[in-house]
Formats: structure tokens, C-alpha cells, sequence
């Protein structure tokens, strides 16, 4: 199918306690490549970084802060137009505050960014423009994979989980206004209220999922695409070799099918690596889970939630 408006997602900015021991651990663990570094607005310190399959500049800025967590996400949309169009329907949806355009060059090579917070008060960003160098194997005759692949080699920025306190008003915007689509739903209770929400802007099983919460605006993890369920294992004895905090896994979700690993950076942020997981389509129904098999939602293979993963979504 032809992808227009919101294409995919383009970028992420997780802030750390520490720059250098962040770096460290998103090169050498993660697998992905510096691209530059320079200063925020604020004075912080920040770092580019991509993924060895990643065309674009960059898609991870790691900055400097006082406290963890994500500063906002961003979406690449299909052209200048589109952006223009979809800035002005946020502004009309009366969903979204604090929004306004971020000028050219704010992020090295990337053009002008719409900003805006979405009920849950996640910052979300719209953008039709970043210089793409090209990926590390190029695209004449390439090779499946680069010869220096390091850490977990992430091919790709893929998704983050996130949760707030206002998810119905979150998923009207990202449905009705940017044209995502529901793939799979947690829903709880006789009348079924839906608790979380998988979407998706193109073909994945998700490309942004948001649980209900009462709070506004935090982050559960940024995840990573590996091939296949062998680099998932991998993944896990990297953690291990390297001395990476592990959360949870290697294991399964039910929600998404995708194969998973859960671990933490050296500031607490969570990250995954995701592989596997299903085409979505148009004509395809939306996969729902209720509250007594979350468990089986969640992590298949153990077929119930630990504490603090019940806390997510309860």
C-alpha cells in the first residue's frame, strides 16, 4: 500500500545523567554509530547516533539532564506540504498544547519541526526533512549486513512504549488526526475500556504504544530492531558479558508476537531489542487482549506479570 502523511518513526531524544558512559553503552552495547556531537539550547551536551541500516543523519539524541527519561519523539512525514497540513490539523484538534516550529537546523541536518504535547504530555515532533548520508552497506550491490557490525548491531530505531494519564484523548489525536491505526488493544473491565493501545503508521505490528497511567508523560522503554530471535539471544549474553542491568527475557510478547529482551542504560532509561512480530494491513482486525490473559499479552512464555510490569497496566 502507498504510505503517505506519517511515514514512520524518525527520531527519539532520551536524556542522561551521564553523556559519556550513555555514548558507551548505545555504541558499544546497542550497535549504534556516532554521527556528531553538540550543545543544546540550554547549554546541555548532546550526541547524534544512528543505526548501521538507517539512511538518515540520526535518530537517537542522547542529552544531558538532571533527570532521565524522554524529551520527545519524532515522526517523519512524506513531504513540506503534508506537514503543513498535519501541523494545522493538530492545531484545529484542540488535542494537543504547548505547540510550535522548531526552525531548520536545530538538529543538524533536518529541516524545520512542528512541536506539540499530546494528552498523556508526551512531546511528539513532525518533520519532512533530514539529509540522508545512506546506511553503513550502501545501495549498490550491497551486502546484508556491514563488516564492522559491533554490540548488538541495532539496525533501527523501531518504537517506544509510553504512558500517561489521558490515553483516550492520545489515541483520538494519533488516530483521527495523524492517521495511525489501531493494530492490537488492552481493554479491562464489563464495558471493555481499552488500557493500552498498539498503533501503527504503516506495516508494523506498532510503530508507538501507549498504556493508561495516572501520570503524565513517562517513559517505559525505547526499543531496537534485531533481525531474528537468534540476535535476540545474542543480545542477551552481550547484556551479560558486558554487565548490562537486565530487566527482563529474552522472551516472546503475545501483544505484537515480536521476540524481546528488556535492559537499562547506565541512567535507568529502559531499552529493548525487538525482533519478529507481524505485517499489518488495513483490512486487518484489530487483536484484542483482556485483563485475565495480560499475562499471556505481555510474556507469552511465562504467562503472567511480575510486579512491576502489573503496575503498568493496572
Amino acid at each position: 500500500m502507498a504510505i503517505t502523511g506519517v511515514m514512520r518513526p524518525g527520531h527519539v531524544c532520551i536524556r542522561v545523567l551521564e553523556i559519556e558512559p550513555a555514548v558507551r553503552h548505545y555504541v558499544d552495547t546497542i550497535g549504534l554509530r556516532e554521527v556528531m556531537r553538540d550543545t543544546a539550547a540550554d547549554g546541555s551536551a548532546r550526541v547524534f547516533l544512528k543505526a548501521w541500516d538507517e539512511a538518515d543523519h540520526h535518530s537517537v539524541v542522547l542529552r544531558e539532564a538532571d533527570e532521565a527519561g524522554m524529551d520527545y519523539m519524532g515522526w517523519k512525514v512524506d513531504s513540506e506540504a503534508t506537514l503543513d497540513k498535519l501541523s494545522a490539523d493538530v492545531e484545529a484538534s484542540g488535542l494537543a498544547t504547548d505547540m510550535g516550529w522548531i526552525r531548520e537546523g536545530e538538529h543538524p541536518m533536518t529541516g524545520r519541526r512542528f512541536r506539540f504535547t499530546v494528552p498523556t504530555g508526551h512531546v511528539m515532533e513532525l518533520y519532512a526533512h533530514r539529509e540522508t548520508p545512506g546506511c553503513a552497506v550502501g545501495y549498490l550491490n550491497p551486502d546484508p549486513w556491514p563488516d564492522d557490525m559491533h554490540g548488538m548491531g541495532a539496525r533501527r530505531f523501531d518504537h517506544c512504549l509510553l504512558y500517561g494519564d489521558d490515553l483516550a484523548g492520545t489515541f483520538k489525536l494519533f488516530t483521527e488526526v495523524l492517521g495511525f491505526n489501531l493494530t492490537e488493544a488492552v481493554v479491562a473491565g464489563p464495558d471493555e475500556q481499552m488500557i493500552g493501545a498498539f498503533l501503527s503508521c504503516a506495516t508494523k505490528a506498532h510503530d508507538v504504544a501507549f498504556i493508561q497511567q495516572p501520570v503524565k508523560n513517562k517513559l517505559h522503554h525505547v526499543s531496537f530492531l534485531l533481525d531474528n530471535w537468534g540476535e535476540v539471544l545474542k543480545a542477551a549474553d552481550i547484556i551479560s558479558k558486558r554487565r548490562v542491568s537486565l530487566d527482563i527475557g529474552p522472551t516472546r510478547h503475545g501483544i505484537t508476537r515480536g521476540e524481546t529482551v528488556y535492559f537499562f542504560d547506565p541512567s535507568g532509561n529502559r531499552n529493548e531489542v525487538f525482533a519478529g512480530g507481524y505485517t499489518w494491513y488495513p483490512d486487518k482486525p484489530v487483536i484484542k487482549w483482556t485483563a485475565e490473559e495480560l499475562g499471556t499479552g505481555i510474556f507469552y512464555h511465562d504467562r503472567k506479570l511480575n510486579e512491576k510490569f502489573l503496575s503498568v497496566f493496572t
